[in-house]
């Protein structure tokens, strides 16, 4: 189901909003609620990214994650081994 849409204000300095009015007459984007909706929509899955970044170096560094790691690869081994096989 798609979100509604909802009215907002936002202030912005005046060189940001010059540089909307000119990527949006350049069709960089339909409007310019399109263009800051898209821009932080972008920021979002960027931030996202981050903390996923930040969760994986950390685990990383937990000895039983690494373990945990090491089992799975373990139990897997054989019949990893046994597809690579089938594919070649």
């Amino acid at each position: 189901m798609a979100s509604r849409i909802r009215k907002v204000t936002f202030s912005l300095h005046e060189d940001v909003l010059a540089a909307l009015d000119e990527a949006v007459a350049r069709g960089d984007a339909r409007s310019k609620s399109a263009f800051v909706e898209q821009a932080l929509r972008r920021e979002f899955q960027e931030m996202r990214r981050q903390i996923r970044q930040a969760q994986w170096e950390e685990a990383s560094r937990d000895p039983l994650f690494l373990k945990d790691l090491q089992e799975i690869g373990d139990a897997f081994a054989a019949a990893d081994a046994e597809t690579i096989e089938g594919i070649r």
